[in-house]
């Protein structure tokens, strides 16, 4: 045998055990693996996309005219620090999209001008009116939504999700598909959560706060705030701090008069984990802050020594600490009657960030795992089916040549679904049809050849000389037309969808292997058997 004959007998030898390698965890013979062999090799194998194997299928909507609000009241409290800064005696309140400003004076409003080139001055007659421009409210809402879709991701990564699929569609939609998720409550909770983290002066010295009672039950939380409304200050509001009796399970509220302006957003976080407190043997969320906010977490903490802050994520109060002493570092915990898997779902949203604004849910589907097994089972079906039928036509029509095109083509499916493993590829309907379709590919690849061969015998040629003139003479047209189907297949995945995508992906990998099974794989076929024997009669 020839030395380039068994170069490429081997080099098919070896992509055939590469694929056996990487498809192994999608067999049943992956359990029987040994566990060194399990550590040191591909664990993935082919993943099933969300209409094979069940999963949730999510559109949320992002509210900008939130994010505009929020981006006006965190302004509103910077500005509140410059003016203590100054030394200067005044205020920054927020009414709707404006922001009043006192003292009015032409220093002051420098440094605003200076700090907020986006704000626009609409008024000046005893106290400065600032307010956005309809160009940086648009802004707002564009940027909201594109943080919102890196949070998100964030947040699913994190979670642990294989292979989800997260988009934006139109100008403030998301779509969110999750293959395979376990708990579809907890996953849209994770999503969903704005994780809005917000460090409040509690005012003890309203005179509400000492009308308070100390608890109340969870069902008296609307009569209490009503009742109280009209009594606070200006810019207080009443918030409840949840406790859950350790003996009888019961759960009960506690109440506190906070300032409605935040001293610090966890803007500022670098990190949040889960520890354990080791009085009690329960779950908290232990906070860092990034240089900036611990500067601003010290200075906070300092002036409200012996003072109580209200510890806010999502409008609600999970605890309410006296500061004891300034706190260097920029640590911080949230407590509260946490399980461990809520400890933990709460530090993923505060390490992948609060989303920008809330976001509401337009379409929630759960795609059940019965009608992926039904998939599943007509993809199966309908490539066994084009399978079969292709390879008793070419069997039947081309004879012996015809049984060599069917082996390269079992070869083709094997490396096809072999390189997709390799590649850890999503396995959806539209990447089953691009499978069948690369089926049908390989043959009109062998098909082309195969004629071509016959028209060399016909004008006398011997079998071994038709079979290198026709592969020869069919080359350029077999790439020609590969090239054009890869170029097509490209522009489908740049611009398309998942689905698209996935039909692109296996359409691609198809087309590749195609080139090598028909063009290496087949010919080292014919010159093996030419190899050994003068062949006198090609059966074509």
């Amino acid at each position: 045998m020839k030395k380039s004959i068994k170069w490429r007998f081997a080099l098919i030898l070896a992509a055939l055990i590469l694929s056996f390698v990487f498809l192994l965890p999608n067999t049943p013979f992956s359990k029987y693996m040994p566990e060194s062999y399990r550590k040191s090799m591909p664990d993935k194998g082919i993943i099933l996309g969300l209409d094979l194997q069940g999963g949730l299928y999510l559109v949320f909507e992002v509210e900008g005219d939130k994010a505009v609000e929020m981006t006006i009241r965190r302004q509103a409290a910077s500005i509140g620090r410059l003016i203590e800064k100054k030394g200067q005696k005044g205020s920054a309140t927020v009414d709707g999209l404006n922001i009043s400003v006192t003292p009015d004076n032409p220093e002051l409003m420098k440094a605003i001008e200076n700090a907020y080139p986006a704000l626009t001055v609409k008024e000046s007659s005893g106290k400065l009116v600032y307010t956005l421009s309809e160009k940086e409210v648009k802004h707002i809402k564009e940027n909201a939504t594109e943080q919102a879709l890196e949070t998100i991701r964030n947040r699913i990564d994190q979670f642990g999700v294989s292979e989800p699929v997260i988009q934006r569609q139109g100008e403030n939609e998301i779509i969110v598909q999750l293959p395979g998720v376990k708990d579809p409550k907890r996953a849209i909770d994770l999503i969903g959560k704005t994780a809005l983290l917000l460090f409040k002066y509690v005012d003890d010295e309203d005179p509400v706060a000492a009308q308070l009672p100390g608890t109340i039950k969870s069902d008296e939380e609307d009569e209490l705030v009503k009742k109280f409304a009209s009594k606070l200050k200006p810019g207080n509001e009443i918030m409840f701090e949840r406790h859950v009796n350790r003996e009888t399970a019961e759960a009960y509220k506690k109440p506190f008069v906070v300032k409605q302006e935040p001293l610090l957003s966890g803007d500022f976080l670098s990190e949040a984990r889960v520890a354990i407190d080791s009085r009690f043997n329960t779950p908290y969320v232990s906070i860092s802050f990034n240089n900036e906010g611990a500067k601003l977490f010290e200075e906070v903490t300092e002036k409200y020594v012996k003072k109580r802050m209200a510890i806010i994520l999502d409008n609600n109060l999970y605890s309410a600490p006296v500061i004891q002493e300034k706190i260097s570092g920029g640590n911080a915990q949230i407590s509260g009657s946490f399980s461990m898997e809520e400890a933990k779902d709460l530090a993923i949203v505060l390490r992948a960030g609060s989303l920008p604004a809330p976001v509401k849910m337009l379409q929630n589907v759960t795609v059940g795992p019965s009608l992926g097994r039904d998939s599943i089972q007509a993809g199966k079906l309908a490539s066994i089916v084009a399978f079969i039928l292709v390879a008793l036509f070419m069997a039947v029509y081309y004879k012996v040549s015809g049984v060599i095109a069917d082996f390269a083509l079992m070869l083709n499916i094997f490396f096809l679904l072999g390189a997709m493993a390799a590649l850890n590829a999503t396995l959806t309907m539209p990447g089953i049809a691009g499978i069948v379709l690369a089926i049908g590919m390989a043959v009109d690849t062998n098909v082309l050849m195969f004629e071509r061969m016959r028209d060399e015998l016909k004008t006398g040629k011997t079998p071994r000389s038709a079979v290198d003139s026709g592969y020869d003479k069919a080359f350029l047209t077999i790439v020609d037309a590969h090239v054009t189907t890869l170029i097509t297949a490209a522009v489908l995945f740049q611009f398309g969808t998942g689905p698209i995508k996935g039909f692109a992906v296996t359409l691609s990998i198809g087309i590749a292997i195609n080139l090598f099974t028909s063009l290496i794989g087949t010919k080292a076929v014919f010159d093996f058997i030419h190899s050994n024997k003068e062949v006198k009669k090609l059966s074509i």
